[in-house]
């Protein structure tokens, strides 16, 4: 009971950094197509902005799945980092690169280091979310078992690669709808319009590869397939798609508060039907979460600590995140808002 409880917080976990952290990467996504220097000022300007009070807060998430996973199935981490420990060495480089570039950038003045920082906070928000999703695709294609041995087929195979081009259109996605509401609470109103195209850009890419990825998923990874197609699996699916359509139909009514809702929802029921239909495996076909769970002390200590987290560290972030939404947590100036003719701005 206690290894079933704990599974699913680890899949809540992952579902709140695919949410959290995907909004950051996703910024970074749109960070890297917005342009040269002058045509992507406004944008980028804004992405500083609403990213700078919270962004290192979403890394917390990614430290609790680790703690989870090293703690409560010890079987499957070592499974899944001897078998896939290229992906995700890539993916912690990009994070370090990510947290570098944009920490660097912002203060520097010269124009070529400005560049060189943003390249590399951009690139580095397109790969990390990319490994991260080769990972679960690997995972749910059943090529991770106890005792496989690395190889570029665990995580370059069909499944792999479609679900790293999933992840980079659901952080796309989350990051415009988000940047959507932080442009009106900047008051930057053209950058409104300016998201709004790409939230929409993003989910009609989202769609796509979610299509492509049904008979890819079928003859690639039956067993999540099936739990996908069926029972509490497909009604999650479903829900995601109708959150997905509500944000569409959301932003173009402009409810942008709203909207984050949604697209959050979108994103998080797609994760727990991936949950939802490879279970009772932690690995497909190999190791059931009993298989898998460490000893019994270990299991009960870690619930309790993770109780104790989420009474302690839950109520904390969501006020960090309701205070960043109010614009408390960094005070807005004339130069911060349309009072003030920002550089770039046509108006």
């Amino acid at each position: 009971m206690m290894a079933n409880v704990i599974a699913w917080l680890l899949v809540v976990a992952i579902a709140a950094y695919a949410c959290a952290g995907g909004t950051d990467y996703g910024a970074g996504f749109w960070d890297l197509l917005a342009g040269g220097a002058e045509r992507g000022k406004r944008p980028r300007w804004l992405i500083d902005h609403a990213m700078a009070p919270v962004w290192e807060v979403n890394n917390v998430w990614l430290i609790f799945v680790l703690v989870i996973m090293w703690t409560g199935f010890p079987v499957m981490f070592q499974a899944v980092f001897e078998a896939l420990w290229l992906p995700m060495a890539l993916a912690a480089v990009g994070q370090v690169l990510r947290g570098a570039g944009f920490a660097l950038r912002k203060p520097t003045r010269r124009l070529a280091q400005q560049r060189v920082y943003g390249a590399m906070f951009a690139i580095s928000s397109l790969l990390t979310p990319f490994f991260l999703g080769s990972v679960l695709g690997g995972i749910a294609s059943g090529r991770v078992a106890v005792g496989t041995p690395a190889s570029a087929d665990a995580w370059a195979n069909p499944t792999s690669l479609l679900a790293g081009l999933l992840a980079i259109a659901a952080t796309a996605f989350l990051g415009a709808v988000f940047l959507c509401s932080d442009a009106r609470r900047f008051r930057a109103d053209d950058l409104v319009d300016y998201f709004r195209l790409r939230a929409w850009i993003a989910f009609a890419a989202l769609v796509i590869l979610a299509l492509v990825a049904l008979p890819v998923t079928r003859a690639d990874a039956r067993y999540v397939w099936d739990g996908l197609t069926s029972g509490v699996g497909l009604l999650m699916v479903i829900l995601a798609a109708v959150c997905g359509l509500a944000t569409v139909l959301l932003l173009a009514r402009r409810f942008l508060g709203w909207s984050r809702y949604t697209s959050v929802a979108t994103v998080a029921l797609a994760v727990l039907a991936w949950g939802f239909a490879q279970r009772p495996y932690l690995l497909p076909t190999s190791l059931t979460v009993s298989q898998a769970a460490g000893a019994s002390h270990s299991m009960r200590w870690l619930g309790i600590v993770t109780l104790i987290a989420v009474v302690l560290v839950g109520p904390a972030l969501v006020l960090v995140y309701r205070l960043d939404t109010k614009g408390r947590l960094e005070e807005l100036t004339d130069t911060d808002t349309s009072a003030a003719g920002m550089p770039g701005d046509n108006a």
